[in-house]
């Protein structure tokens, strides 16, 4: 008995502040959306560290006629310092580290550049003595890359080594700034939710204020007080909870999934799955802010 009349105080509580409660649940939907979204970037960034990390490769960058540097003092790179640098990627000390490794003359780097660039005008421009040889190197373990740059850079014949890893920590600096980005903005929403509710617990008690004060004279508990009041910040939080889960779920089935995956085949993308995961998530967030933000409420309100 005591239980339905709680409940009836909620359905009370929610109808006379109709507007309010639609407020929080949209201010909780749009907060909790930025957190689904921070949260799903930074399983990407670690899913496609995963993917890309393993086929990072080391790029042994031979000297061309332009080059500058100490190891192409006499221009392009001779038969002999490409055998050499062959040599030593087959070597004891460096085949231990290396998984495969396969060698880019000139006309393959410029048929790879012109269809790379087939678009750019600077492709009519380029010439295949212009573009590097190169040896394209895939380590057991490409987090060991420093003993084959260590030695090969000072190599006759080798302009630069460069781990390609370099240039993916450059995207996911990118991918973690919008992540960091979208936690701010997440933050703030979720300062304006919690101020929300207060507010609109506040105003829940403020309008029955008569009946809680026949409540009080009666002996009710303060438990059984409060309570109505929590459940009504909690319910307008779980919505919005929700509709943000499902906002995740929708975001990655139509859009990472149905367009990102399909043109862009070669990356690994976060799955439904991973928004399933993301949703129980926002909704224990939501509802621990609406309760504790509510308690704090209507325990000042009361002053109990």
């Amino acid at each position: 008995m005591r239980f339905a009349l709680i409940w009836s105080e909620v359905a009370n509580g929610l109808r006379r502040n109709a507007s309010m409660v639609v407020s929080v649940v949209l201010v909780t939907f749009i907060s909790l959306t930025f957190v689904g979204t921070a949260i799903l970037l930074q399983m990407q960034i670690g899913q496609m560290k995963n993917y890309w990390y393993d086929k990072a490769q080391v790029a042994v960058y031979l000297c061309t006629d332009v080059s500058f540097g100490e190891n192409c003092a006499n221009g392009a790179a001779t038969p002999d310092q490409v055998a050499a640098i062959d040599a030593a990627l087959a070597s004891p000390i460096l085949s231990p580290f290396i998984d495969k490794y396969f060698f880019e003359n000139h006309d393959e780097a410029f048929a790879n550049f012109q269809k790379q660039f087939a678009s750019n005008p600077v492709a009519e421009y380029v010439t295949p003595d212009q573009l590097n040889e190169t040896y394209w190197v895939n380590l057991k373990d490409p987090s060991q890359s420093d003993v084959l740059v260590e030695a090969l850079s000072a190599e006759k014949g080798v302009e630069s080594v460069t781990d390609q890893r370099s240039y993916l920590d450059q995207i996911f600096s990118i991918l973690n700034a919008a992540s960091y980005t979208a936690i701010g903005v997440a933050s703030l929403m979720l300062i304006a939710a919690v101020l929300l509710i207060a507010t609109t617990i506040r105003l829940s008690a403020f309008s029955r204020r008569r009946e809680l004060g026949i409540m009080r004279l009666v002996g009710a508990s303060n438990g059984f007080i409060q309570t109505p009041f929590i459940l009504e910040g909690v319910f307008a939080a779980f919505v919005g909870s929700l509709l943000a889960g499902g906002a995740m779920v929708g975001i990655v089935h139509f859009f990472v999934q149905g367009y990102l995956a399909v043109n862009i085949p070669l990356t690994s993308f976060v799955g439904v799955g991973d928004a399933l995961i993301v949703l129980p998530i926002l909704v224990v967030v939501g509802s621990i802010l609406a309760a504790v933000s509510a308690n704090f409420a209507i325990t000042r309100y009361l002053k109990i």
